[in-house]
């Protein structure tokens, strides 16, 4: 870039001079930028005063925005990781619940077969005590006298049909009373406390559990 040539100086001018520089010439002392342009230094000194006015902090800001970001991004991929753990979590819940409606309904399938094979095995049983039954009636509808031996040997089937099933007998006569397995109905004087001496209903057990208990009637000491 060419700089404006002034008037030609005069030998005069070129004269150097005892006078010393003043202020005012120091003040117009000009810096030469990069580009070429000659910039005086009190404005260059104005332009740096100038920009670290405009943006102050800016290295301050720009590390508080990175952190920003970064704290941002972090919880964005732990949102991603909690969808994908939320969504694996319903897929588990879900084959859990089918899984267990299959259960539910294979279990329920054998306890109708288990309950329909019982009530099979029982009616099996006793169709033999139907059987003794009709012929006691038909051989007392003939002869009264043999009706109550062939009711009685019903009878004695029925309860070995009854403790092949698993059940026992409870509240017989003479049998001490006991509440678990008995129901006094009555209590009468008697020679002894707490013993049976008449049954209206015979009770039944199957191992510690009561099937139904017998009613009876107890006796009690004066």
């Amino acid at each position: 870039m060419f700089r404006k040539r002034g008037p030609k100086m005069t030998d005069d001018q070129h004269k150097p001079t005892d006078t010393a520089p003043t202020d005012t010439t120091e003040a117009t002392a000009k810096t030469v930028t990069e580009d070429g342009l000659d910039i005086p230094d009190t404005e260059a000194d104005n332009m740096a005063e100038d920009a670290e006015t405009a943006f102050p902090g800016m290295d301050g800001l720009d590390e508080g925005m990175l952190g920003q970001v970064q704290e941002m991004m972090a919880k964005l991929e732990r949102a991603d990781e909690l969808e994908k753990e939320n969504a694996d979590l319903k897929n588990r819940l879900a084959r859990l619940a089918t899984d267990f409606d299959s259960y539910r309904r294979r279990t329920q399938e054998d306890v109708n077969a288990a309950q329909g094979q019982g009530v099979s095995k029982a009616a099996e049983a006793l169709m033999p005590v139907y059987d003794d039954m009709d012929r006691a009636v038909t051989m007392g509808a003939a002869d009264p006298a043999k009706l109550i031996p062939g009711m009685q040997a019903v009878q004695g089937k029925i309860l070995g049909v009854f403790a092949g099933l698993g059940l026992e007998a409870t509240g017989k006569e003479g049998e001490a009373f006991d509440p678990q397995w008995h129901e006094a109905l009555q209590v009468v004087p008697g020679d002894e406390d707490d013993v049976i001496v008449q049954v209206y209903q015979l009770g039944f057990r199957m191992g510690d559990r009561l099937v139904r208990p017998a009613r009876v009637v107890v006796s009690r000491k004066g």
